[in-house]
């Protein structure tokens, strides 16, 4: 500034006035010069890398290049000439280095934050991300390097050394616990849940606490992200995983089939045993005919091994209708394309009520796909619905208003 107030003074320029051009002067030289070098390395150096990565084969440059990473660190070159030239005002010095500092930390914490973003990206590419993601661990990573960015600059403005500043956080430990209480929650929660590989990104979880009810799209520091049935999301927090119960149906879909748990209510007072001409229905429906056929010579040669004559089934050993058809079923199933017939098939009786007798199916189809899995559920109670008559047999269900107005006594009876 000096040799400029030298040369105005030799124009003839006022000293007051050669003083304020100087400094005028001056900044603006300053100022076109960092707008000189943010054109240079933003149109110029940042395009040219941003060309040279493109032609390159690996696929981490496009997160490089996605996250502007080079762009935020053209800002650094600014900043550092205003640094520098911070000399040439001696009364300002210090102010100017200070702020400049602060925008060069500033900078260089966003540029640090999208580093560890582009190294969450490209560890998010790799299979072993979906069972131990790190987002939680990056995020921690991110919050110490703004601690320590935050700590620089304040230890900066204050002219003391940042080891001092440091040293006093120890004496606030317990405020740090009280306001990050549920970062340092998470991150625990979030060690023990990939330690322990509790759930993945992906998983399908069920908890009904937070009325949560779908597929796990995310897992940060603090929430797990998950999409429900309806499309709605909802955050859980990560330690709530942890002290808290949840269902993950990771097991279902890993193994192929979804299991098949439905019963069927019959009416008590439909259950007889089967008449001859029952029993010849049932020989001439093709997946019963073999069974017909073996029980009855078990049954003939049991009742003639001790001396039952025929028309007293109760004293001897006699099918029923409801035996039947639950064979009937176990029959079906093993001759659906769609039931998995390596699983567990059972077709079984549970305690009676005042609903009727419960024929409850178990049984496990071949797909894992929701709609899928619902279509073969439903077309295997539809046929089942559909044949129970045939067997002799009601299905119990709770009398309607019309079942009432039929049993009422009409009008003109009570007159």
């Amino acid at each position: 500034m000096t040799i400029i107030r030298s040369r105005l003074l030799a124009y003839g320029v006022d000293a007051a006035w050669a003083e304020l051009l100087a400094f005028v002067i001056l900044i603006g030289s300053i100022a076109l010069v960092c707008l000189i070098a943010n054109f240079i390395t933003q149109k110029i150096l940042v395009r040219l890398v941003t060309h040279i990565l493109r032609k390159h084969r690996y696929r981490w440059d496009e997160y490089l290049l996605r996250r502007k990473v080079f762009r935020v660190l053209s800002h650094l070159v600014p900043a550092m000439i205003i640094y520098w030239s911070a000399a040439a005002f001696p009364t300002y010095r210090k102010a100017i280095e200070t702020a400049a500092l602060t925008y060069l930390v500033a900078v260089t914490l966003v540029a640090i934050s999208r580093l560890l973003s582009v190294l969450n990206d490209i560890y998010q590419t790799y299979d072993i991300s979906k069972t131990k993601p790190i987002k939680g661990y990056i995020q921690v990573a991110k919050l110490v390097v703004i601690i320590v960015g935050i700590i620089t600059v304040i230890a900066r403005w204050m002219g003391e050394s940042p080891a001092i500043l440091l040293s006093g956080i120890a004496g606030l430990s317990a405020v740090f616990l009280l306001v990050f209480r549920d970062s340092l929650l998470g991150l625990v929660a979030g060690i023990q849940l990939s330690a322990n590989d509790m759930v993945r990104v992906g998983d399908w979880i069920e908890m009904p606490n937070y009325e949560a009810n779908g597929e796990v799209i995310d897992i940060s520091l603090n929430t797990v992200m998950v999409q429900n049935f309806d499309r709605t999301v909802t955050m859980i927090p990560s330690y709530a995983l942890i002290s808290s119960s949840f269902k993950n149906w990771r097991g279902m879909l890993e193994s192929g089939g979804r299991r098949l748990m439905r019963s069927l209510s019959i009416d008590m007072t439909s259950i007889r045993f089967c008449t001859p001409a029952m029993i010849d229905r049932f020989r001439k429906i093709d997946i019963l005919t073999d069974y017909i056929e073996s029980r009855e010579k078990e049954i003939t040669a049991y009742n003639d091994a001790h001396g039952i004559q025929d028309g007293t089934s109760i004293n001897g050993r006699a099918l029923t209708n409801i035996g039947v058809f639950r064979v009937y079923i176990i029959q079906y199933l093993r001759n659906h394309p769609d039931i998995d017939q390596e699983a567990p098939l059972i077709a079984r009786q549970l305690a009676s009520g005042k609903d009727g007798l419960p024929i409850e199916i178990y049984a496990f189809a071949k797909t894992t796909e929701f709609a899928v899995y619902e279509t073969i559920q439903a077309d295997i109670f539809d046929h089942l619905f559909a044949v129970i008559g045939d067997f002799g047999l009601e299905l119990f269900q709770s009398p309607t208003g019309r079942d009432l107005k039929q049993i009422s006594p009409s009008a003109t009876d009570m007159e």
